[in-house]
C-alpha cells in the first residue's frame, strides 16, 4: 500500500492523527528534508530524499509506503507527478496548506481568492492583476519582494502580506503596501494580495 501523508505547513503540531498513525505504522517512511526533520519527532526511522524522482526507485509493491508531503499533496503538491509517472496511490491523507494557515493567522476569508504558486512552475504574475484577493506560494525567482515591485509597476494597488516560516517557531507575518519593500527573510513564503480593483 503506498499512503500520501499531506504534513501541513512544517510544524507537526498541524499534522493530523491519522497522519501520525500512519507514520508511525507504515514499513517505509519517505520525505524530504525539511518533512523528514519534522517526521522524526514522529519516528526515527525516515528515509531522506533530496528530489522527486528518487521516490520511484524506492517503491516495493511488498511493503506498506508512506510518502510525505509538505502542506496538502493534492494542491500544488507531490501527487500529480507521481500519478503521472504512473504511480498508484492508495491512499491520501490530507494536510493543512500553508494557504489555510496564513489565511486563518490573517482572519479572512478565502474563498473567492485566485490560487497560484511558483513552486516549480511558471505562472502569470498578471493573473494576480484581475483578482480582488490572491494567495501565492513563491520562489526563489518570485520573491516577496519581486511581487510587490511588480506589481506596482503594473499600476496595482493595495496591501501585501507576506508570512515567513509559517507554523514554525521564528514564524514572521508582514503587512506592506503593494510596491513597498520586503525584506527576504526566508525562501519559504506566502504572500496574500488584496487588489484594490476598481
Amino acid at each position: 500500500m503506498i499512503r500520501l501523508v499531506g504534513m501541513g505547513p512544517g510544524s507537526i503540531r498541524y499534522i493530523t492523527i491519522e497522519a501520525v498513525e500512519a507514520i508511525k505504522d507504515t514499513d517505509l517512511v519517505i520525505a524530504f528534508g525539511r518533512i523528514a526533520k519534522a517526521a522524526k519527532q514522529i519516528r526515527a526511522e525516515v528515509q531522506t530524499i533530496d528530489r522527486v524522482d528518487e521516490i520511484i526507485d524506492m517503491l516495493d509493491s511488498d511493503r506498506d509506503i508512506a510518502i510525505l508531503a509538505s502542506g496538502d499533496p493534492c494542491f500544488f503538491g507531490i501527487l500529480d507527478f507521481l500519478q503521472r509517472k504512473g504511480i498508484v496511490i492508495d491512499q491520501v491523507l490530507p494536510g493543512v496548506s500553508s494557504m489555510q494557515y496564513m489565511m486563518a493567522k490573517l482572519k479572512k476569508s478565502w474563498q473567492d481568492a485566485a490560487l497560484v504558486s511558483f513552486h516549480g512552475r511558471e505562472c502569470s504574475i498578471e493573473d494576480i492583476k484581475k483578482s480582488k484577493t490572491s494567495i501565492v506560494l513563491t520562489d526563489s525567482k518570485y520573491t516577496p519582494n519581486y511581487i510587490s515591485c511588480f506589481l506596482s509597476s503594473m499600476g496595482v494597488k493595495g496591501k501585501i502580506y507576506v508570512g515567513f516560516n509559517l507554523s514554525y517557531e521564528d514564524e514572521f507575518i508582514v503587512e506592506k503596501e503593494i510596491g513597498a519593500g520586503i525584506d527576504e527573510i526566508s525562501t519559504l513564503a506566502v504572500v496574500v494580495i488584496e487588489n484594490e480593483v476598481d
